[in-house]
């Protein structure tokens, strides 16, 4: 008999998922197992399960793209790792590594990147088979479980504060402070930058102040934009909008200076309203960034190795899934939530 592993899965899109026992996957040629020890929870998750992109994963699924372990199997022609190594796998599971994006580091956007946990098995499970040229390399001083939201959440955050082209010493504006936005903040501290964090939960807010930002904005209690402009003098060189509502990437433009580079994360429904006449007049850049590169992963990682970024973390067994989707659907989720296997 092969042996068993616990999985959660999606069977039917919009419903709980199923939580199996299924054989471990044995690693093919190019391929590593890898016995996962943490897993964070991620938003995109919710979005998996429900089926809401329009490209949707194949069914059946496990979610699932935080997921930090340990190699315990390679298979022929591996190199790029060893067992024993403690890698991450990631939401970039592989990409064609040959085409004009992947050659100048841009894997994320490759017409054949596959995705963790979508269109590729996850990290809800207690194995995960994996590309060894495509998985992160976990620094020694970093747990298991601080590491998990370092492979979404901060190289997410980390990289679209680059996209913004802000310098030390100036302005970003950081629209929404949870899950990413918290991360956003300690990354934009190290990097040198100012950082006005808005949102509107108090205790978010005052998360913020204690996280280093250096204003803060209810935008109940305050037209966030007028706000933004009055206290940076003029507007942010850089925003970041990590909120997924419309209402926060139109006030993340309004709040951009001139000639500044408003940077959207988040992924609300419908279309973006965008005020041309602004953005022209303005000389204002919008710019989508998603994830990011392979050198930005390590990046990322070294800023946590460091002691400079840490993600607020709570714990949950794999058993607890259902409940932590639903909360993160309805926004009861202040930071981000991991998956402990019991074995890191």
């Amino acid at each position: 008999m092969k042996p068993k592993m616990k999985a959660a899965m999606v069977v039917r899109f919009g419903e709980p998922l199923e939580l199996r026992e299924c054989e471990i996957p044995a690693p093919g040629p190019g391929q590593i197992l890898v016995k996962t020890e943490a897993c964070g929870v991620c938003h995109t998750d919710v979005h998996a399960a429900k089926g809401d992109w329009p490209m949707k994963p194949p069914l059946p699924f496990i979610p699932g793209h935080e997921g930090i372990g340990v190699v315990v199997a390679l298979g022929l022609e591996v190199t790029a790792v060893k067992e024993g190594d403690r890698v991450g796998v990631p939401w970039l599971y592989s990409a064609c590594g040959h085409c004009e994006h992947c050659l100048s580091a841009w894997e994320t956007v490759c017409a054949e990147a596959q995705f963790g946990g979508y269109t590729k098995n996850g990290g809800f499970a207690e194995y995960i088979l994996a590309d060894p040229d495509y998985v992160a390399h976990i620094p020694s001083g970093l747990t298991s479980t601080d590491a998990a939201p370092i492979i979404c959440a901060g190289i997410t955050t980390y990289k679209g504060l680059k996209e913004t082209r802000a310098k030390p010493g100036q302005w970003v504006a950081i629209s929404g402070v949870g899950g990413l936005g918290h991360l956003a903040i300690q990354y934009a501290k190290a990097m040198g930058l100012l950082v006005c964090a808005i949102d509107v939960d108090e205790g978010k807010l005052a998360h913020a102040k204690r996280l280093g930002a250096d204003l803060i904005i209810n935008a109940v209690e305050a037209d966030p934009v007028t706000a933004v402009r009055d206290g940076t003098a003029g507007g942010a060189h850089g925003v970041m909008v990590t909120a997924p509502s419309l209402g926060a990437f139109k006030q993340g433009v309004g709040m951009t200076r001139k000639r500044g580079t408003c940077v959207l994360i988040g992924l609300p429904p419908g279309e973006f309203p965008t005020p041309l006449f602004d953005v022209v007049a303005n000389c204002i850049t919008i710019r989508g960034s998603f994830v990011g590169s392979r050198q930005d992963m390590a990046e990322a990682l070294a800023f946590a190795a460091e002691g400079k970024v840490k993600a607020d973390i709570e714990l949950q067994p794999l058993s607890a899934i259902n409940q932590v989707l639903d909360r993160l659907e309805h926004g009861k989720v202040s930071s981000r939530v991991v998956l402990g296997f019991g074995n890191s």
